[in-house]
């Protein structure tokens, strides 16, 4: 039999403590696939720290690059986090001196994951990454791997975990994002800096991963449109609600005429399809393809358990000898990503807009989407808060919210059309705009 395949852990927090958890007490399990894992040293800020798990028996460094370039490792495992730093440092170490890399950092890959991938072909070793996008779901196997028959038109779905428990709370118990941001933080499911995950970045950089494989391209985080979900009120879920929808914040990537549209922002999707039905911290993501059809893996997105499970998986096939290329494709034969504008984004509305109580106003703004050639499929005026006036002055003060949902137009239209009525000066906000997917 051959020798165990001999494993360092670069970063002892949540997850990396859970690495380590698994790895003790699957030793067995993962011995009889074949060769043999060990964990043999780790690297951590702090060496003194109770982290539940015993690594007595671990070589200690307090320099994961030296960690890296260790002679009694096989795999070197980067659970530090970061785009840049020590991260980039240690991972770039460990492939140049010929040790596989497992890694769960997704912000590391978007930027600089091309770079990385060359290295690891060059020196013939692995840059596995299945736990940098959607935590415990298999979905870059699934990419990579088990869908490698088809041509897959779009992936979506729901990558992070946080943007999705706030507003499923928000929409269950009414609250404002606020108050839901400050109890996610509370429970520990937000950062203090919340501003990575609900601005949509943590999103957009798994997206960019996961549309490299689906398409055979580069990476291109760059590219990705990106909205956050602080904007989106408790209005906007009653609403939705009404209309027969629920909000999440997706990331897509569809391959269309224009070349590859990469997206992340607030949507609207029916309240009776497979991803409305994915609250909580859960993620879930859907593949469209040609031969399989469409395909939606659900599974937790975040925590120790679930990062770490994909995390241990990879090693797993390190050990068995089973790797390839990283993006599925030799660096050499991904393709430069043609870049879909967001402009020429094309499909329906939702519009909620603060629209001044006098006469002329509603006619005004139905007249500026006209002209832009918008269809309008729904008109809901909502009740304005605060006492009803006699006075014709005091109540042209006072503003009442108007919703409306557009059949399919372009972001170009719908976006020249507001700037139009916010110009006339008939609302008192900026207008809330949120995309429907509606398939």
């Amino acid at each position: 039999m051959d020798q165990p395949l001999r494993v360092g852990v670069a970063g002892l927090g949540t997850v990396g403590a859970s690495v380590v958890r698994i790895l003790s007490r699957r030793e067995n399990a993962l011995g009889r696939a074949g060769r043999g894992v060990r964990l043999v040293a780790v690297s951590s800020r702090t060496r003194n720290r109770d982290r539940g798990i015993d690594i007595e028996r671990c070589a200690w460094f307090d320099d994961p690059v030296a960690l890296a370039r260790s002679s009694e490792l096989d795999c070197f495992v980067e659970l530090i986090g970061g785009s840049d730093g020590v991260a980039k440092a240690a991972v770039e170490a460990a492939l140049e001196s010929g040790k596989h890399v497992v890694t769960a950092n997704k912000a590391l890959l978007a930027a600089h994951g091309l770079d990385l991938a060359r290295l690891a072909e060059k020196n013939g070793v692995a840059l596995a990454f299945e736990a940098s996008a959607a935590g415990g779901i298999p979905i870059v196997k699934t990419l990579r791997e088990a869908l490698a028959g088809n041509e897959i038109t779009r992936v979506s779905g729901i990558l992070n975990g946080t943007c999705n428990y706030i507003l499923s709370r928000m929409e269950h118990e009414g609250l404002s994002f606020e108050d839901c941001l400050a109890d996610a933080q509370r429970l520990g499911y937000a950062e203090a800096d919340p501003t990575f995950d609900v601005g949509g970045f943590d999103t957009a950089h798994k997206l960019s991963i996961l549309a490299s494989l689906a398409f055979g391209t580069e990476i291109d985080a760059d590219a990705i449109y990106v909205e956050g979900i602080s904007s989106i009120t408790p209005l906007d879920l009653k609403m939705a609600d009404d209309l027969g929808f629920r909000i999440k914040l997706l990331g897509v990537a569809e391959r269309n005429k224009s070349g590859i549209e990469q997206r992340v922002h607030p949507t609207m999707v029916p309240k009776d399809s497979a991803i409305a039905q994915v609250m909580g911290v859960t993620n879930a993501v859907t593949i469209d393809a040609d031969a399989v059809g469409e395909i939606t893996l659900v599974g937790p997105g975040a925590g120790g358990d679930a990062t770490a499970s994909a995390v241990v998986a990879d090693i797993a096939d390190v050990a068995r000898g089973r790797f390839g290329a990283p993006f599925g494709l030799p660096i050499a034969r991904l393709e430069k990503m043609k870049r879909a504008p967001m402009q020429r984004h094309e499909g329906g509305y939702y519009v909620r807009l603060s629209v001044l109580d006098r006469p002329g106003a509603a006619a005004a703004i139905a007249t500026r989407l006209a002209q832009a050639d918008i269809s309008l499929e729904s008109i809901v005026q909502r009740r304005a808060e605060g006492p009803v006036h006699d006075d014709p002055e005091q109540r042209s003060l006072r503003a009442v919210p108007v919703v409306l949902t557009t059949y399919a137009t372009s972001e170009t239209a719908i976006r020249a059309a507001l700037d139009k009525v916010s110009a006339d000066g008939h609302i008192t906000e900026p207008p809330q705009l949120i995309r429907i997917e509606r398939e």
